[in-house]
């Protein structure tokens, strides 16, 4: 969003904290939309569609849900400019080209006006000559070891660690009980959530006389610009290189991505997902929770998987799959119906006997 001083007044009420007070009229203006019904109603906060009481704005970006505007309490509901409500209802619409975009557009806003923590609180470590940028914020208990590079606006919180060596971009939110371990590249305003640890040694073990000998783990592990990690999800650093993680991919809580994993640009994926060692992932990839890649095998660009596929080959471009092993998605709720019938057609094969 555009910086708070060139907001319009409007706009600067409606993300003063929580106490917002905006009308469908003003929130018209700021979002593009247009208003049919009260555009002078108080809208004072934020709601679940289903649970929106009076003065509440919510949204209807999910067919599923339309039913709900017949229902709800809700004072206004941002719609999609081709929704066709059925019915009686009272909420006032505000229509806009993408509901769900344009709420997180606000709900942004709100979020941008929030207080923003700065300075050193004590007890912490800080290795010598490490340089703490103006408006930068290191938590309570935080260590930051030596020769660690960080950005401008950055903020860590109370009980993370920062290894020697590691930089860190601009503008990045590190949560609180992170663990970076030394020699990792964080980017720019890359979030990493409370209990992610990124640099740990990958699984690398050589049997040998009966046993299994550890291979060190010399490589290190770099996230790009605007990446975003779930709590206490782990991202291992490489035997040697790089395990990269590419521009604006999001990973979701409770991950694992092993050591040597490439992931490319804006990828999606689902909780408790796991990558085996040295996959390569392209770009625009949509993966449900649950999944699990092989290692050493190459995913192209935009596919989806459904949740709990199992994906042990090289997959294309553009793929829609689910399963174990994964199969094309149309071929797989084929096969649930065959199966769904594999009873009573051995039940009249038995009676045609």
């Amino acid at each position: 969003m555009a910086d708070c001083e060139k907001m319009p007044i409007f706009a600067k009420n409606f993300i003063l904290t929580l106490n917002m007070e905006i009308t469908p009229k003003g929130l018209a203006a700021l979002t593009g939309g247009t208003v049919e019904g009260d555009e002078n109603a108080l809208i004072t906060g934020f709601a679940k569609i289903e649970e929106a009481k009076k003065g509440d704005l919510s949204f209807i970006a999910n067919p599923k849900y339309e039913h709900f505007i017949n229902t709800t309490e809700a004072t206004a509901v941002l719609v999609g400019n081709d929704f066709r409500p059925e019915g009686e209802y009272s909420a006032t619409l505000i229509r806009v080209a993408d509901p769900y975009a344009t709420l997180a557009d606000l709900l942004r806003m709100v979020e941008s006006m929030k207080p923003s923590p700065e300075g050193i609180e004590q007890p912490c470590f800080i290795a010598d000559g490490v340089e703490v940028p103006e408006k930068a914020y290191i938590g309570a208990f935080a260590y930051i070891g030596k020769g660690v590079k960080l950005g401008k606006n950055v903020k860590i919180y109370p009980q993370s660690y920062i290894g020697d060596g590691v930089t860190v971009g601009d503008d990045c939110c590190i949560r609180a009980g992170v663990r970076i371990y030394e020699g990792c590249r964080i980017g720019n305003r890359c979030i990493i959530h409370s209990g992610v640890v990124i640099g740990a040694d990958g699984f690398g073990f050589a049997p040998k006389d009966g046993h299994f000998e550890k291979i060190p783990q010399t490589g290190i592990v770099v996230l790009e610009d605007d990446v975003e990690i779930g709590a206490n999800t782990t991202i291992d650093r490489a035997t040697f290189g790089e395990t990269r993680i590419g521009q604006g991919t999001k990973l979701d809580n409770l991950m694992q991505v092993a050591h040597n994993v490439t992931i490319g640009r804006n990828n999606v994926f689902a909780a408790q997902t796991g990558i085996a060692g040295s996959t390569h992932i392209g770009n625009g990839n949509m993966v449900g929770g649950q999944c699990g890649f092989a290692g050493h095998i190459t995913v192209g660009d935009f596919n989806e998987f459904g949740a709990q596929s199992g994906i042990p080959n090289n997959v294309g471009d553009r793929k829609r799959m689910i399963g174990y092993p994964a199969i094309d998605a149309r071929q797989f709720a084929k096969n649930q119906v065959y199966i769904k019938n594999l009873g009573k057609l051995f039940s009249e094969q038995r009676n045609n006997k």
